[in-house]
């Protein structure tokens, strides 16, 4: 039996899929094909490679920080349980995520299979990939380095290419012969006359030794800087946090640049399986638009949506009713505090919103008005000079951190389940329509005692309401001061 280990890589912020995609809940975290993000996705499809003949270990995750919670809750949701997640404390690329990927499953003297996928991917042909996915596991098992080529049905520009050696026999496996960046124009239609280009999926199998071998001999200077980081890492049950000091001298770069480009003609034997699934790699609004559902007009539609004489059109309504007439070729997303109108052709160039609002110090890039929590959720419903209103919901037996506040006071008011609160030295128990009032300064706590969410209406006021105004004491979630 083959011993697999998945790992799904779970960074990136998406941009070009804003507003709904932000950095404080990115694309693999949203539900745009299903009722499962892309992420529980990711974790389902892997799991569905366990035959007799595969052993398929419990998923290893590296992400950042700030959604460790989001990933283990989506986990939960899905009736997973979660191997390992390795924690960044910034982005580098996904060559050291790999490296601490294969690093934590050696652990043990172990070398199993490591299959390797982003997590904002769509497949639409489970039994297509399971098969290129097993011929894939079978020849890293032998040693060889594997990655997945999408046959392209079109000239993209937007992917890098893989070449395989040509007047190959048809075969599970092909030699490969070379990586080529992202083509312009004239090139990518060469590439789809001539034949043998695949597109790069993104996705690659081979043993942990392999990744860890081919890494130490192409880049020695980042297989130093990462293990000096995974030396000096801390574990924390499941969650593994390299050595934030450490971390930060790791050279950034991709699995291609600093491994795959370099395997062929090397010692290092590198095979691509053709996978012809139905992928698409979500990467803005068009290619959403390309894998929903659509009516005789090729309209898209999600959520509270009217339209007329509409042609060719993707909306996402989230919080109220959005209606178009005599358009077509339009994209229209629609959340509680942004709305974004492209042209469908425009999709690519939705980040340099993002941009802009980064340059401009604003908020909408990186959080929803509604931002979830490892307890739960808040929603800022209104806010003024001196005030903010919150819809706070706190998940059964949950609790938020025992914290103070030096410049704002709070009422809370209970509309459903029981709250137990602290408040100063006083612990007391409310139920729906009851309220008490945190005074500035207060040391306090909510939790839900009970077997059902719990929410609250919260009033603050105050000279500053930001959300770093917080003094930790106790935290379940290893968020307190040191």
């Amino acid at each position: 039996m083959i011993s697999i280990v998945p790992v799904i890589l779970c960074g990136g912020s998406g941009s070009r899929l804003w507003p709904l995609s932000r950095t404080g809940f990115p694309k693999q975290f949203l539900c745009l094909t299903g009722k499962e993000s892309l992420f529980q996705q990711a974790a389902l499809r892997l799991a569905r490679l366990s035959t007799p003949e595969f052993n398929v270990a419990r998923p290893l995750i590296v992400t950042g920080e700030d959604h460790r919670f989001l990933a283990a809750e989506q986990l939960r949701e899905i009736d997973f349980e979660l191997g390992c997640a390795v924690l960044e404390p910034e982005g580098k690329n996904t060559a050291p995520a790999l490296t601490m990927a294969a690093l934590a499953a050696a652990e043990d003297g172990n070398d199993p299979v490591l299959v390797v996928t982003p997590a904002d991917q769509t497949i639409s042909n489970i039994e297509a990939f399971n098969r290129a996915m097993h011929a894939a596991i079978r020849d890293a098992e032998e040693g060889a380095v594997v990655i997945l080529g999408i046959s392209p049905d079109r000239p993209e520009t937007g992917y890098g290419y893989i070449e395989i050696v040509h007047d190959q026999k048809a075969s599970s496996t092909y030699a490969v012969n070379r990586f080529v960046e992202k083509p312009d124009a004239v090139t990518a239609k060469k590439y789809l006359t001539d034949g043998g280009y695949f597109w790069n999926a993104g996705m690659f199998v081979l043993k942990a030794s392999v990744w860890l071998k081919a890494l130490e001999q192409f880049r020695p200077e980042m297989y130093k800087a990462i293990l000096e980081a995974w030396n000096a890492r801390k574990d924390d049950g499941l969650f593994v946090r390299p050595g934030a000091d450490e971390f930060h001298n790791i050279p950034s770069d991709s699995i291609d640049f600093s491994v795959m480009e370099q395997c062929p003609g090397s010692s290092f034997a590198i095979r691509m399986v053709p996978l012809d699934a139905g992928w698409s790699d979500l990467g803005a609004w068009d290619a959403v638009w390309n894998v929903l559902p659509k009516d005789d007009e090729g309209n898209a539609h999600q959520g509270d949506v009217l339209t007329s004489d509409c042609k060719n059109t993707l909306v996402h309504a989230t919080s109220r009713l959005v209606s178009l007439v005599g358009v077509s070729n339009l994209v229209v997303i629609e959340t509680p505090d942004a709305v974004l109108v492209v042209d469908k052709a425009q999709c690519q160039a939705v980040k340099n919103i993002v941009t802009q609002l980064q340059k401009f110090g604003r908020d909408e890039h990186t959080l929803h008005r509604k931002v979830h929590r490892p307890w739960g959720w808040y929603d800022s419903i209104d806010e003024g000079g001196r005030f903010k209103v919150k819809r706070i919901q706190v998940k059964p037996k949950a609790s938020l951190s025992l914290q103070k506040h030096y410049h704002r006071a709070e009422h809370w008011v209970v509309v459903k389940g029981t709250a137990e609160i602290t408040n100063g030295e006083k612990i007391i128990l409310l139920s729906e329509n009851q309220s008490t009032y945190i005074p500035l300064g207060e040391v306090h706590r909510l939790s839900n005692p009970g077997t059902i969410p719990l929410e609250i209406i919260e009033v603050q006021s105050g000279s500053y309401l930001g959300e770093d105004d917080i003094v930790r004491f106790e935290d379940s979630y290893g968020r307190t001061q040191s």
